[in-house]
């Protein structure tokens, strides 16, 4: 039996240079090691110690990443420590397997979506209906799943995304505010029902989690023990667990709090961490 260790990535094991916090003197700021690149430059970051207790964690549990970046997104990250044998993509819409996505579990994501929600285009199109040109920048499709907007998030009424949100759950849709983005992502998609089949097909005796927003509340939820920083929406709306861990450290730092927390509990199944 093994653990598996499912965790989100962005604003939770790797940072932006906005996200990184560094609340310390110059002088006194931790190393850090890129790990993602983007048009050439340098984008995602983790300290150098993250980086070594991460590649530690791999080598001894099945470490899964588990996002709601799009496969050609979480192909420019290059984390360390061994290749994981098991990815999630698209908030559990592609389940890798060494890197190539399962066909068996795209038609099950598809079957699931097509029999408890609204179509992707009729969500997409009120998206754009009822966004504003002046704070909306961008609208993009990931993945042909899911919708999502970039705003600018000064100008965004206060009502507009409850009102989203609203409209979406008659439709079996959830909606999320992350930074500048505004995901709007069929229910039955989610983390947690990945994390569950890569769980049934290692026999896996527990998952360790960890996440930020409120797309990895059902995988925190789902998961025996979890950990979340003290940053992020779940941060932000006092969201809480009895099995899940509120850490008080914000940015990069939490990164590398939450790799310690998974290797103590990998290290001791079943207790708090």
């Amino acid at each position: 039996m093994s653990t598996i260790v499912a965790s989100d990535l962005d604003r939770t094991l790797i940072y932006s240079a906005a996200a990184l916090d560094l609340a310390m003197p110059d002088a006194e700021a931790p190393r850090l090691l890129c790990v993602e690149t983007y048009q050439r430059k340098p984008l995602s970051y983790m300290t150098e110690t993250a980086a070594g207790l991460l590649a530690e964690l791999a080598g001894s549990t099945t470490f899964v990443p588990t996002t709601t970046r799009t496969r050609e997104q979480y192909g420019r990250i290059h984390l360390p420590g061994p290749a994981p044998e098991f990815a999630i993509c698209a908030n559990g819409g592609h389940l890798l397997v060494r890197g190539e996505s399962d066909p068996d579990w795209q038609r099950t994501v598809a079957e699931r979506l097509a029999s408890h929600c609204a179509p992707l285009d009729e969500i997409r199109t009120h998206l754009v209906r009822t966004a504003d040109p002046a704070w909306l920048l961008k609208e993009r499709v990931a993945e042909d799943l899911f919708a999502y907007l970039v705003v600018e998030r000064s100008l965004l009424p206060e009502t507009w995304v409850k009102d989203l949100a609203a409209w979406a759950e008659q439709r079996g849709w959830t909606v999320s505010l992350q930074g500048r983005k505004i995901y709007a992502v069929p229910r039955p998609l989610t983390k947690s029902a990945a994390v569950a089949e890569v769980a049934r097909r290692t026999g896996a005796s527990e998952i360790l989690a960890a996440g930020d927003s409120l797309l990895d509340a059902d995988l925190l939820l789902a998961a025996d023990r979890g950990w979340r920083p003290g940053h992020g929406e779940l941060a932000d709306s006092g969201w809480k667990a009895p099995h899940v861990t509120a850490l008080g450290v914000r940015g990069v730092a939490a990164g590398e709090e939450i790799t310690r927390a998974f290797i103590r509990g990998a290290e001791s199944p079943g207790r708090a961490g």
